[in-house]
């Protein structure tokens, strides 16, 4: 007999996928299951990512029973296939997975002092991509008022933004909540330069994790013999919630800015929105125009002027890259 069900791809290593069921109603569902993806995948070009939602079919093999009737787990993916990757909300090349819904980009108020623009580059990627990006401002107690300084050019912005200091022990609640709140079925991950206390960050919010701070640390290190795999976990407490373990997301992954053209930039900058189509000229380019209704707002304090020179460093240097550029 053979079964279906959907599930979430939760890692996968040399050609093997783990996949978290949903609770259906066949022998393995609401279960973690070993499968290997269909050969025409290689064909097409495509291969499954961590974070991917996909179609499963396995048969009676994969849910053999051992002496005292319990469902025996099949670790070399025997039995079952991933058969179809169902639509993506996103996908990324680097780190490789898809599906993101949060990232939480994560800096220091000082030590090291963070850069706008590379905060700003990472932030206009997730836009492009819809992942949802929330600010996490660490070492507060250090710099308070670079600290309050960046809560208000984000806040400006309309992001999410959250200040914590670690020597207080204060800031970890209120972002707890709002990831309880925001968290359920949707997958998470955390971006930030080395120093920042990602990792510290994860064991405070997620206490139950398997990882250790050390663990963390080390899968993510660069060795030259490190694993750079993507691995989600499920987060206690929270419905169908995932936070992800990557090596790929920090600051200096994204230095070299070609994802997209700068005829998308624009619409990664949330807070020109409202002045879209208020400019002078038809083709403003929001950078130097008179009678632009985006520079009128720099001027006038309603956008930051950090964001709008961020805004212009990354539309020259995505000026001469087209569309065919990009695939």
């Amino acid at each position: 007999m053979q079964y279906e069900e959907t599930g979430k791809v939760i890692r996968g290593v040399g050609g093997l996928f783990e996949i978290a069921l949903d609770a259906g109603k066949t022998p393995l569902s609401g279960r973690s299951v070993a499968a290997r993806a269909k050969g025409n995948f290689r064909h097409e070009g495509v291969t499954p990512l961590p974070g991917d939602r996909v179609r499963l079919l396995f048969d009676e093999s994969a849910c053999a029973k051992d002496e005292q009737g319990e469902l025996m787990r099949a670790s070399d993916g025997g039995g079952a296939v991933i058969a179809e990757i169902l639509t993506r909300k996103n996908a990324l090349i680097r780190p490789p997975m898809a599906n993101l819904d949060l990232l939480l980009i994560t800096v220091a108020a000082a030590e090291p002092t963070p850069v706008p623009e590379t905060i700003d580059k990472l932030i206009s990627i997730a836009e492009f991509n819809g992942i949802e990006p929330v600010l996490v401002i660490g070492k507060c107690d250090v710099d308070p008022e670079n600290a309050k300084t960046l809560k208000e050019i984000y806040e400006l912005a309309g992001f999410p933004v959250f200040l914590l200091s670690a020597k207080e022990g204060e800031g970890i609640a209120p972002l707890r909540e709002y990831l309880a709140r925001e968290m359920a079925g949707k997958t998470a991950a955390f971006a930030g330069a080395s120093g920042v206390g990602k990792s510290t960050l994860m064991n405070a919010l997620f206490p139950t994790l398997s990882l250790q701070t050390g663990e963390i640390s080390h899968r993510i290190s660069r060795g030259k013999h490190t694993t750079r795999r993507v691995e989600l976990y499920p987060i206690d407490g929270m419905e169908n919630a995932y936070i992800a373990d990557t090596p790929g997301f920090s600051m200096l992954d994204f230095v070299r800015f070609d994802f997209f053209t700068r005829d998308d930039l624009v619409g990664t900058m949330r807070e020109f929105e409202p002045y879209i189509g208020e400019c002078r000229f038809t083709k403003c380019s929001h950078t130097k125009e008179q009678g632009c209704a985006i520079l009128a707002a720099v001027h006038e304090g309603k956008i930051a002027k950090s964001r709008h020179q961020s805004y212009v460093a990354m539309f020259d240097a995505l000026k001469n890259k087209h569309e065919w550029s990009k695939k």
